[in-house]
């Protein structure tokens, strides 16, 4: 009687057999999420505690700054080891910013205080911004401009100084706790976004007062806010989420990625390399979370086409301007740095079609490298070129001078002018005469021409006294000419032919003059009644 029901049991329900393993097309990666695990990451360095911030240098080599503890560390971007340590703060370093041209780096730290480097000799804070009254949690400098520093903090003012100065211009009051993200507007050096942990992201202008341009209500305490490129649209994170916002079209909430399991600590934009195939040139959103994982987000189409999974939680992320270093940091003081190698790929298709033919992998001969020891190193030749690790010495152009130049150089004033006169180039004339104004030799230099250099200096009046450009100096040079040469003029014919038609020139452009200002004194009353109207 057990039997039956057991038999009956299995017909009922049958039992399927388990599933064998298959290789789908689903399965492989793609080859965008093989173009960003190709950043093999290192565990570079450990640094002392977590790393709040990172920062790579706009201007090359591309170094970047990592800070942690009460240091910030520059690493080299080509080597990813650490070149200087800057340890001028009195309390935790939380930000870190390089200037435009990559010659200034700015921190903030707990201690309230905001501290600007000379990243060549970082060892004393050229400037010391002073203003807040509780901990500072991120700095930033506009996009273009040299001057100017927007910062915020626990305080919950957005503040806007002048580096020069070392001085506070603005303080901007609307976030109700604290402020703690922040980026400039790649358009407007004058515009800039704030998040805070109040939910707000708030869009500033420095140029408009009383309060905030735009407000957009993210849902969960702000951790880092962006601009995409373009400056029509910023991501926010904050929560487990990263949100795009299109501020042109008022602030309006366009997508919402919700792929973290934990709180997103940081985001970054980052370009795709030009040997990206297909998305190469294209721009992404990098954000990494306390649950260890970096995420790839592609804001064009709306998805996640990457993720990499790291063995920390991850409090920071930055991508290189030139497209081949990602580093990462970690909560634990660990930095995960990658550089992109383009020769990888080079030389997997070479061992593919070595053993496609039958010969197995072809290994390239290894090349002797060369060292200042061997005597093949200062036999290269001109042709050679530099290595990647090589330090270049340009030597400067030698810079050509024209004739006339030379002759100023020589002090040789009146051959000059003649020299300018005979190239028949106005500017260059022009400049020559008030070089020589300046010199006060103009005038003798004119008292010393022949009668044929005359002749070239009264058509060059002739055809440019008129025009607006040169009049200024070329009419009060003619008429010092008529006054010093009048004996010479009135013995050739040339000569008073040159002078005459300079004379009805200058007559005709009076009347011109006079005509345009009746026509100007028929027009301002219309304009006037118009305005009024």
């Amino acid at each position: 009687m057990a039997v039956d029901q057991s038999e009956q049991i299995i017909n009922t329900f049958p039992v399927k057999p388990k599933l064998k393993p298959t290789t789908t097309n689903a399965s492989k990666p793609s080859p965008e999420s093989k173009y960003w695990k190709s950043f093999k990451p290192k565990q570079t360095q450990t640094l002392v505690s977590s790393i709040t911030s990172l920062s790579f240098s706009p201007s090359s080599p591309h170094n970047f700054a990592a800070t942690h503890s009460a240091t910030v560390t520059i690493f080299s971007s080509q080597t990813l080891q650490p070149k200087s340590t800057i340890t001028a703060f009195k309390d935790t370093a939380t930000s870190a910013c390089y200037r435009s041209d990559g010659q200034l780096l700015a921190a903030g730290s707990l201690s309230g205080q905001i501290s600007v480097f000379n990243v060549k000799r970082s060892s004393k804070p050229l400037r010391r911004l002073k203003e807040h009254t509780r901990p500072v949690h991120f700095v930033s400098f506009p996009r273009v401009d040299k001057v100017h520093l927007f910062s915020g903090g626990d305080d919950a003012v957005v503040k806007y100084w002048d580096v020069s100065m070392e001085k506070r211009l603005k303080n901007l009051i609307g976030h109700k706790d604290y402020v703690r993200c922040g980026d400039g507007c790649p358009v407007s050096d004058e515009m800039f976004v704030t998040g805070s942990y109040d939910h707000t992201v708030k869009v500033w202008d420095v140029r408009v007062d009383g309060g905030s341009m735009m407000s957009v209500d993210h849902g969960a305490a702000v951790e880092d806010v962006v601009y995409l490129p373009g400056g029509g649209m910023i991501a926010t994170a904050g929560g487990s989420c990263v949100k795009i916002w299109d501020m042109i079209g008022g602030g309006k909430l366009l997508y919402s990625m919700e792929s973290h399991n934990k709180t997103v600590t940081s985001l970054c934009v980052a370009k795709i390399g030009s040997d990206g195939m297909s998305f190469a040139n294209e721009s992404r959103i990098l954000s990494v979370s306390l649950d260890g994982y970096l995420k790839v987000f592609d804001y064009s189409k709306l998805k996640v086409t990457s993720s990499i999974r790291f063995p920390n939680a991850l409090m920071s992320v930055a991508f290189s301007p030139d497209c081949s270093t990602r580093v990462v940091g970690a909560a634990n003081g660990v930095l995960y740095a990658g550089k992109r190698k383009v020769k990888e790929n080079l030389e997997f298709v070479g061992s593919e079609w070595g053993k496609h033919i039958g010969f197995g992998a072809i290994d390239e001969p290894e090349k002797r490298v060369l060292r200042p020891s061997y005597f093949r190193y200062f036999h290269r030749g001109q042709s050679e070129k530099p290595s990647k690790g090589d330090y270049l010495i340009m030597r400067p152009k030698k810079v050509k001078l024209a004739e006339h130049d030379k002759l100023l150089k020589k002090f040789h004033h009146k051959e000059a002018l003649v020299s300018a006169l005979t190239a028949k180039n106005p500017e260059n004339i022009v400049a020559v005469m008030e070089e020589l104004v300046s010199r006060k030799k103009l005038l003798k230099c004119v008292s010393n021409l022949g009668n044929e250099h005359l002749g070239l200096l009264l058509r060059f009046l002739q055809k440019y006294s008129t025009m607006p450009r040169y009049a200024g100096v070329l009419i009060a040079l003619a008429k010092k000419v008529v006054e010093n040469r009048i004996d010479d003029i009135n013995g050739s014919d040339e000569l008073k032919g040159y002078i005459r038609n300079l004379n009805r020139l200058i007559k005709e452009e009076i009347k011109i003059q006079q005509s345009l200002q009746e026509i100007q004194g028929i027009i301002s009353p219309l304009l006037k009644i118009a305005g009024r109207r």
